[in-house]
Formats: structure tokens, C-alpha cells, sequence
């Protein structure tokens, strides 16, 4: 009889590892960058989908370079398109989430802010599972 894992072991553990660490690193670093890059271009007048869209590509721009390099050990320059795939869905995600919570009363900044991590933690699964995935 196998003994059940715990939550501990299935859940937590795995994010202790030190490829999700440098992800996190990488992320944080790239998700400043990109929060700053919509900052700038609402604060010169742009409107929400586009300041979102400007700070995506400058920051996917950015990250695809550090986390294939940093994170995952792949530096395959094919792996730009999946990666431009998974963050175009991302891109959806995070805008649909922006446009609800300033429905709820939240400014588009801290919206912005609100939902980074949320999007760093899903494009980790995404990038991990579709895009730099390894053959087994």
C-alpha cells in the first residue's frame, strides 16, 4: 500500500525547487519592468488594452531572453513563437481581469499591480508545461 502524498509534497514543494526560484527572480525583474512600461504609457495617455499591450511586448521581449537562458537552459530561438502563443493568451487573461476589477472600483494601476503575480505564477505553468518543456 503507497502512503498518500501530502499537500506539502505535491503542491509546495515542487516551488522550492531552484528552477522555480530563478523563475521567480527572472519574473520579478521582468514583471517591474513591464508594470513600469504600462505605467508610462497610461501616464502619456493611452488607453488600458494598449498601455497592457505595449508593456507585453516589451516585456516579452525581456523575458524570453532571461528565462530561456536563466530559468529553463533552452536557448532554442523557436521557442519564441509558443512563447508569443502563451503570453497572447495570457495578454486575454490578465486584460479580461483588469477591465473586471476596475468594474469593482479599482483605478488601472493597481489593478496592474493586483494581477502580477497572478500572471507570473500561470506563465510559469504555461512556459514550463507548453513551451520549454523537456522529451521524456
Amino acid at each position: 500500500m503507497t502512503v498518500p502524498e501530502s499537500f506539502w509534497t505535491r503542491h509546495i514543494a515542487p516551488l522550492l525547487r531552484p528552477q522555480f526560484m530563478r523563475f521567480l527572480l527572472v519574473g520579478a525583474a521582468n514583471t517591474g519592468f513591464s508594470i513600469l512600461v504600462y505605467w508610462a504609457f497610461l501616464w502619456v495617455g493611452l488607453t488600458v488594452p494598449f498601455a497592457s499591450l505595449a508593456s507585453l511586448v516589451a516585456g516579452i521581449l525581456i523575458a524570453f531572453t532571461t528565462q530561456s537562458r536563466f530559468v529553463f537552459d533552452n536557448r532554442n530561438p523557436w521557442k519564441l513563437l509558443p512563447y508569443f502563443v502563451v503570453w497572447a493568451i495570457l495578454y486575454a487573461f490578465n486584460l479580461g481581469l483588469i477591465w473586471f476589477l476596475m468594474w469593482c472600483g479599482l483605478n488601472a494601476y493597481l489593478a496592474g499591480v493586483l494581477l502580477a503575480p497572478v500572471t507570473l505564477l500561470l506563465s510559469y505553468v504555461l512556459q514550463k508545461s507548453f513551451v520549454f518543456q523537456r522529451a521524456q
